[in-house]
């Protein structure tokens, strides 16, 4: 049975702010085939910019972050199709390196993209070992930079990054794959980057790395809610949409529920529209919700 992915239903509890900004997802348009080296495209049909603007409408959603899948690896062509489709609602985080040319990056930054990608995960094109490389470009351009791997490993990493001189968010809730609480190390690590300035905390893909599980993701909400209570304003959400790690409709979460447990972990109203929208505002240097 082919995985089909649900966009519309039951609205979450939680109503989102005015101006909401869904800082983590990826969309495809036809054409663009997987490149050697990632991951392949999405299971099912392909999540398409028209298909996220229903999901868009069942979740709240007004603004959107479409992030480069690893599919495409250093080809962007497929995040600038997408940008262009959705227009002036969206911007992008894209894949670079030392090799991307300046004539490229002046084409993706008039096409609204405002980031660049370090995945140190299997099928990433742009690593760690290339973070200093796509920190000179992304601070030459005055783009952010969404960084994931895996966390457990942050104290290794924590100088390099510290030094950063972007503005940075730290992917997935830390993807701490070992497993941690509120008083490990590694989450100590992530506060006094976090206290460094630069760096802001993404809420998104909780399922990737929680190991007590759904639908509470108890181990990953105790550590959401440590941070998110010690830097209200450098949190940042995401729904991971289009869950590229499910494979089969068995493994796809319910994002109505998914959306109200993970905001959830957020005390009040005030916490939320930071996270939603004032904050990554600030983090991809983008304009205002209008009307505000």
């Amino acid at each position: 049975m082919s995985l089909i992915r649900p966009l519309s239903g039951a609205k979450p509890s939680i109503t989102l702010p005015k101006g909401a900004i869904d800082t983590q997802m990826h969309a495809y348009m036809p054409g663009f085939p997987a490149l050697p080296g990632g991951p392949g495209l999405p299971a099912g049909d392909l999540p398409t910019p028209e298909q996220y603007r229903q999901f868009m409408d069942w979740i709240g959603i007004e603004r959107v972050i479409v992030t480069q899948g690893m599919a495409h690896q250093l080809d962007n062509n497929n995040l600038v199709a997408c940008l262009e489709r959705f227009g002036d609602i969206a911007w992008g985080v894209a894949m670079i390196d030392a090799t991307t040319s300046e004539a490229e990056l002046d084409r993706l930054s008039a096409a609204r993209v405002r980031g660049a990608r370090i995945m140190n995960l299997p099928g990433g094109a742009a690593n760690l070992t290339k973070l200093e490389e796509v920190d000179a470009i992304a601070a030459s351009r005055d783009w952010m930079i969404a960084i994931q791997f895996d966390g457990s490993d942050i104290l290794e990493y924590e100088e390099r990054l510290s030094k950063l001189k972007s503005r940075w968010v730290l992917d997935h809730h830390g993807k701490f794959f070992c497993g941690v609480t509120p008083d490990s190390p590694q989450v100590q690590a992530t506060k006094r980057l976090i206290d460094g300035g630069r760096c802001w905390f993404k809420f998104a893909g909780v399922y990737e790395s929680s190991k007590s599980g759904g639908p509470e993701f108890a181990d990953v909400a105790a550590v959401a809610r440590a941070i998110a209570a010690h830097a209200p304003e450098r949190i940042v959400w995401g729904t991971n949409w289009p869950h590229n790690m499910a494979r089969a409709q068995a493994g796809y979460p319910d994002d109505a529920a998914l959306a109200d447990t993970v905001l959830g972990w957020l005390p009040d109203e005030k916490a939320r529209r930071l996270a939603l929208v004032d904050n990554p505002e600030e983090l991809f240097a983008i304009a205002p919700a209008a009307g505000r």
